[in-house]
């Protein structure tokens, strides 16, 4: 039998790192709110939209799941 290998420490730091990057960013989101609150409704529809989509999930967070996984930040 061989032994089982031993889970990495990446991805519990990850995941904390992940809910701290998701409460700033809605913090810092929401604090713009007075302003964005007095743009058309399809232009506050396309901010939220990109603001919670692009910045949050598709930037930062591409490289942290690959080193969560992979060990390195890069491909």
């Amino acid at each position: 039998m061989t032994p089982q290998p031993q889970p990495s420490w990446r991805k519990p730091a990850g995941m904390f790192l992940i809910m701290v990057l998701i409460i700033v960013w809605a913090g810092l989101v929401a604090s713009l709110s007075p302003w964005v609150g007095d743009w058309p409704v399809l232009v506050q529809a396309l901010f939220y939209l990109t603001a919670g989509i692009a910045w949050i999930w598709i930037l930062p967070l591409k490289r942290l799941l690959r080193w969560m996984e992979l060990g390195r930040w890069r491909g």
